[in-house]
């Protein structure tokens, strides 16, 4: 897989996206009587840090495969709460390249995230909500991430997350395979 390294663009892009962080956020509301699943690496965060996965492996149920599957895993297919949605169907849609796992990741007022590394990874974050005291750092640098923009990030790379705020950040989480379309889109970027 080609990720911004391979394209010389270092380890964060703004993408030249912009989506609808409203109609993100509605999706989000109409998800919640599902509940928010607690992430399963429980060492990498302090407080409240959960995931809702809208597409996953084929055929995994539980939800620690549906967001994030072994390495040589293949096929995904959406999972049953992304029929739920309509915005977010639009916005995944946008993105013509093969999408792997996608789930939303909020991370609660007080919470954060420890300084950790995501393995041969690279993200598209859609941030749906966040607040000022939000603070995202890779490679120990700010990333000023704005509701409704999309971002790729090498998360390989180490990466923190601090909520000093009074609510919630919400952001749409990515993982796609990076073919032309998507390195043309970062290079345009």
């Amino acid at each position: 897989m080609r990720d911004l390294d391979g394209a010389g663009l270092g380890d964060r892009v703004r993408l030249p996206m912009q989506f609808d962080a409203a109609r993100l956020a509605q999706d989000v509301a109409r998800l919640e009587h599902g509940g928010w699943i607690p992430h399963f690496v429980a060492q990498n965060y302090a407080g409240d840090w959960s995931v809702i996965p809208l597409r996953g492996p084929a055929g995994a149920t539980h939800p620690v495969m549906m967001i994030h599957p072994h390495p040589a895993e293949r096929h995904f297919e959406d999972a049953p709460a992304l029929a739920e949605t309509s915005y977010a169907r639009q916005v995944l849609a946008t993105f013509a390249c093969p999408l792997q796992c996608v789930r939303l990741m909020r991370l609660g007022p007080g919470s954060s995230i420890k300084p950790h590394r995501d393995h041969d990874l690279d993200f598209q974050h859609v941030p749906i909500s966040t607040n000022p005291e939000v603070e995202f750092r890779l490679n120990g640098r700010p990333v000023a991430m704005a509701p409704g923009e999309a971002w790729c990030l090498r998360v390989s790379d180490v990466h923190s997350v601090d909520n000093r705020g009074a609510t919630a950040r919400v952001h749409l989480v990515i993982d796609a395979e990076v073919n032309d379309w998507l390195a043309a889109l970062m290079e345009a970027a």
